[in-house]
């Protein structure tokens, strides 16, 4: 397997330029497969808060950078969708949410919101012992009772202490979603319609907007949130990856 990624070939769900340079970092393993960008494209091309590759090993070192609540040391570490990023010594929250064009960008928390990360279910099966184990889109899983509420397509909400569910909410008509990926990445609305499909195919979902007429996608690409994930308006959170990655300078030393 190769240690080198171009630039043109990242998934579309990394916030870089592709043209500035031939190469950049490849993810390590870890949560959310291909489409998770490496932790160093986040402190170094996005936000500026390192200029190279050893200064972002450095900060990392200090045990001050968390995800979901752990201190991350790999700078390779993939970061993903409504992953929670603190910085300790700045005292700065950021949840990753989708932009536009599916591209991840991050949006600023408060300290209480950043206790706890949001996680949709993509798979249920029950395990030995009588338990149902739930898999969420980032790989992490939750062994629940047997018969409690959770199917597939909801979303949970993770406390990052102890791992415990804290919150639920269901996938149904009605329900505040927003899209994850698609030409409607990043938009917010109202779940109006499931279209379900027979066969193999995917269900289709037919989302009502208050601005707009909508949007019709696919239910893999949406994710159930609640008014806490949006702004005052019902629109997606503010975005600070455009205006931060304006200031740094593009490309970056990746030894």
């Amino acid at each position: 397997m190769t240690k080198h990624q171009k630039r043109l070939s990242v998934p579309n769900s990394w916030p870089i330029e592709r043209k500035t340079e031939t190469f950049t970092v490849k993810a390590d393993s870890g949560p959310h497969g291909e489409a998770g960008v490496p932790l160093l494209i986040v402190l170094r091309d996005v936000l500026g808060y390192a200029d190279t590759r050893k200064e972002t090993r450095y900060a990392l070192d200090q045990d001050s950078v968390l995800i979901n609540g752990k201190a991350v040391s790999d700078e390779e570490r993939p970061v993903g969708m409504f992953d929670i990023l603190a910085f300790v010594e700045r005292d700065e929250y950021y949840r990753v949410f989708p932009g536009d064009g599916g591209r991840l960008a991050l949006t600023p928390i408060d300290a209480e919101a950043a206790d706890s990360a949001l996680g949709k279910i993509v798979n249920k099966q029950h395990v030995p012992g009588g338990d149902v184990q739930l898999t969420l889109h980032d790989g992490q899983t939750l062994t629940v009772d047997e018969g409690a509420p959770y199917d597939g397509g909801d979303s949970v909400v993770v406390s990052n202490d102890d791992g415990e569910i804290v919150a639920h909410f269901e996938y149904e008509e009605g329900a505040l979603v927003t899209a994850v990926d698609g030409a409607h990445a990043g938009e917010v609305g109202t779940v109006e319609t499931i279209q379900v499909t027979p066969g193999s195919a995917s269900n289709n979902v037919i989302v009502e907007q208050d601005d707009t007429d909508g949007f019709e996608t696919v239910e893999e690409y949406v994710v159930v949130i609640d008014e806490n994930f949006t702004d005052d308006e019902g629109e997606g959170p503010e975005d600070v990856t455009e205006e931060a990655a304006a200031d740094v300078e593009e490309g970056g030393d990746d030894e």
